[in-house]
């Protein structure tokens, strides 16, 4: 398990826009929602990474296949950051959540300007952590480098009154990034792997929108980055610089090997295919632990 400075304790999470800007779901995820079958009050939920200021993405909602395909065991997104901009979430968004129902950790990206103002915009609200996604695969720029991404991280905590989660990527100097971060954030995570890392010799299923603005195949979630991801987690935990938070469970036992080797959970891709697994195998550990104890 993971104990933040906010007295929040987790070791499940849903992974930043698996659970929409809300951690209620998106639109066809609602009804999952309503039915029980996806429990978000069971999870530590990270919602859609905002920007300062509105950002289109890639995203369309009358062509979603545009920018993500399913692929054997997992997903490929080039989606980007598209959200209304931090003003809209505070105004539409946050107004609609019951911060003490749902765990809600915010999440932001930016320069280091626009970081300052956003960690200092979210200190009205009762947030549980927030993230600072400098490594989302989908921006069209270069990942920023360890000192850059240590450096903005420190002004966030710095401006902000919630515990700091950084999200990085296989791509960057993870260990150097943790390293530097030692006591200032108090967890680290894992981004979706670039098409590039994971299939070098392949052509992403998201070529055309690859050809039309650039910026790579998308990134890669579920099996196929386990590889890169959980040894970038391995070398994390080994450093023990900051508690690891490990992504691409898809199945049960990926839940259970994970959960017996890291601090914390993220269910990220597993959504895109099967919303209501996460929520199914919460539970039945909940259950199992409890008729352990009992015997």
């Amino acid at each position: 398990m993971i104990s933040l400075s906010s007295d929040h304790v987790f070791e499940y999470m849903v992974a930043s826009g698996a659970l929409a800007f809300d951690g209620k779901g998106w639109p066809w995820e609602r009804p999952l929602v309503w039915s029980g079958l996806i429990k978000p009050e069971l999870f530590t939920v990270v919602i859609k990474t905002l920007t300062r200021q509105p950002r289109e993405g890639n995203y369309r909602w009358w062509k979603p296949w545009e920018c993500t395909r399913l692929i054997q065991g997992g997903s490929v997104n080039k989606i980007g950051l598209t959200n209304g901009g931090i003003e809209w979430w505070m105004k539409e968004i946050a107004p609609t959540i019951d911060f003490k129902k749902y765990h809600i950790v915010g999440s932001i990206y930016g320069n280091k300007k626009e970081l300052m103002q956003m960690a200092s915009l979210l200190n009205r609200f009762d947030l549980v952590a927030l993230e600072v996604n400098p490594s989302c695969p989908n921006t069209g720029n270069a990942m920023p480098i360890a000192e850059e991404v240590v450096s903005g991280v420190k002004i966030a905590k710095h401006f902000s009154r919630h515990p700091i989660i950084v999200k990085v990527s296989v791509v960057q100097d993870y260990l150097a990034i943790a390293e530097g971060l030692k006591g200032i954030a108090e967890a680290i995570s894992l981004n979706a792997v670039p098409w590039e890392v994971v299939f070098p010799r392949q052509r992403s299923p998201l070529w055309r929108l690859e050809k039309k603005i650039g910026g790579g195949g998308g990134g890669v979630s579920g099996k196929p980055a386990q590889k890169f991801n959980w040894a970038a987690a391995r070398a994390l935990r080994n450093q023990r610089a900051l508690p690891v938070i490990v992504p691409g469970v898809m199945d049960y036992e990926d839940f259970i090997r994970t959960k017996k080797r890291f601090d914390a959970v993220s269910f990220g891709a597993i959504h895109f295919r099967t919303p209501w697994a996460p929520t199914s195998f919460v539970e039945r550990e909940m259950k199992e632990t409890k008729e352990r104890e009992e015997l």
